[in-house]
């Protein structure tokens, strides 16, 4: 099973970019998009919804801000938008599709707080609910792959100028310690990390001065799995050859 995630920046301007054009040579199963700025009427163009996947978005309410979208190869058994928190689901956020094989793939826009104080006050207040909500789903016996930007750099390996970014929303020491906690019963993962342990694998990149070109970036879009996936890992990667969006697709195939 492949499975692709993009943070699209808006999904319009990539599918400007050649997103689609790309995604159909990918023979992918499930594509996990996040970001797309629009309202689902606005997406009335074929290249939205391709043919060979069931396509699912959920949108902010706020015009061309936020949003996620799904789509799958077979169709899911049921999609749940939101996580019945009003303050989340209202900036579309989280999108889930249940298929038939015990798998749950979700899509997931976690909050930035690079804005400023209020915005990371609620960074934290999610992240303060989302380690209780995962620990529940470890108990109900089904598989996750969370895909998704988690506006989150784990490790120093994670991040090019990590010294100079210890006190910037998204390497703060909290944020670093909410990852470690998440991975520390090992009931989730890092499926990247699990196959790939190179340095200077980033997944966005500033678009101030030249952070894409000199490969100065983040790796803060990832898969989470949990523990029963762990040994069906194939193979990851990220897409750099084009530029769809400032984030990168990241690509991984598994054994399922």
């Amino acid at each position: 099973m492949r499975i692709i995630s993009l943070n699209a920046n808006g999904i319009r301007a990539a599918e400007r970019k050649g997103f689609f054009s790309w995604l159909a040579q990918q023979n992918a199963d499930v594509i996990c998009i996040q970001e797309t700025k629009a309202q689902t009427e606005q997406l009335k163009a074929e290249a939205f919804w391709p043919k060979s996947y069931h396509c699912f978005y959920h949108d902010a309410i706020k015009k061309g801000y936020s949003g996620v979208a799904i789509y799958c190869k077979n169709e899911p058994t049921s999609i749940t938008k939101g996580l019945n928190w009003n303050d989340i689901d209202s900036e579309g956020r989280f999108i889930e599709a249940q298929l038939n094989n015990n798998l749950s793939i979700i899509s997931l826009y976690l909050p930035s707080g690079s804005s400023g104080e209020e915005r990371q006050a609620f960074k934290f207040s999610f992240l303060d609910r989302f380690l209780p909500y995962l620990h529940e789903l470890e108990k109900n016996g089904r598989d996750y792959i969370i895909c998704g930007d988690w506006n989150i750099a784990h490790k120093e390996i994670d991040l090019k100028n990590w010294k100079g970014n210890k006190k910037n929303s998204g390497f703060l020491p909290e944020e670093r310690e909410w990852m470690d906690k998440l991975f520390a019963k090992q009931q989730w993962y890092d499926a990247f990390r699990l196959v790939n342990q190179q340095e200077e694998q980033y997944t966005w990149w500033s678009n101030r001065g030249q952070a894409w070109a000199k490969n100065v970036g983040w790796r803060i879009d990832y898969q989470i799995i949990s523990s029963g996936l762990k040994d069906k890992v194939k193979s990851a990667s990220i897409y750099k050859d084009e530029r769809f969006s400032d984030h990168a697709p990241l690509i991984i195939d598994y054994d399922i």
